[in-house]
């Protein structure tokens, strides 16, 4: 039973899953502080300018107070935590160049590898040049 249930937390990313909760809850504290202690200081006076805290901006109809501010307060939040959260990935994850591919002449599909010289989806020859059609005769052979 318990070989299933680790087979189960492999197969299925769940181990994986957990990881990256941890570290996003741990980002979470990174970016916060980072918005609460650099970012929103500067925002601070746009909003003294706007007329004061615009989160307490509310309009009475009747008997029903409603509160916009308190959604745009949430709205520039978000956006302003969303900027920091993604400059902090652009810092931390470089993207890792691709392997050149080549597109086959018979079915199209482009998701080949530029040194393959059969097509794995249709298995036609990918190259009319004699040099890669006498290494497919020789790697046939062998």
């Amino acid at each position: 039973m318990l070989r299933d249930f680790k087979a189960f937390l492999i197969k299925q990313n769940a181990l994986a899953l957990a990881i990256g909760v941890v570290i996003g809850g741990a980002l979470d504290t990174v970016v916060k502080a980072l918005v609460n202690g650099v970012v929103m200081p500067l925002v601070a006076p746009l909003q003294a300018a706007a007329g004061g805290d615009y989160a307490k901006l509310t309009w009475d109809v009747g008997p029903f107070r409603f509160a916009p501010g308190l959604v745009l307060a949430a709205a520039v939040n978000f956006v302003v935590i969303g900027l920091v959260a993604w400059r902090l990935s652009k810092w931390f994850i470089t993207e890792t160049p691709t392997s050149p591919t080549k597109t086959c002449t018979v079915c199209f599909k482009s998701d080949l590898d530029a040194r393959a010289f059969r097509c794995p989806h249709c298995t036609s020859t990918l190259d009319d040049d004699r040099a890669n059609i006498a290494a497919q005769a020789a790697l046939a052979a062998s």
